[in-house]
């Protein structure tokens, strides 16, 4: 499986991985890069989230918001 974070995609702030959790913080995973944790405060933060259908879903990178917008619902399914 290839990467999204691999992209030129820009990345608020830099082109930062969101893997990286403080002890005890709030992770869900990439609904794109199925398997890959997020920690939920760092990626509100940058910017990388998109609510759909009255759920949050977190990115863990620049790339993967543009590759959710493009089939919002088949990686909310994924994610069910």
């Amino acid at each position: 499986m290839s990467s999204c974070c691999s992209t030129s995609a820009p990345a608020p702030g830099g082109r930062e991985n969101l893997l990286d959790a403080a002890g005890g913080a709030d992770m869900t995973t990439c609904p794109v890069m199925e398997g890959t944790p997020v920690n939920k405060a760092t990626a509100v933060a940058a910017g990388l989230f998109r609510d759909y259908e009255g759920e949050r879903y977190y990115f863990c990178c620049a790339g993967c918001g543009p590759a959710f917008d493009a089939d919002p619902a088949r990686y909310a399914a994924a994610m069910a």
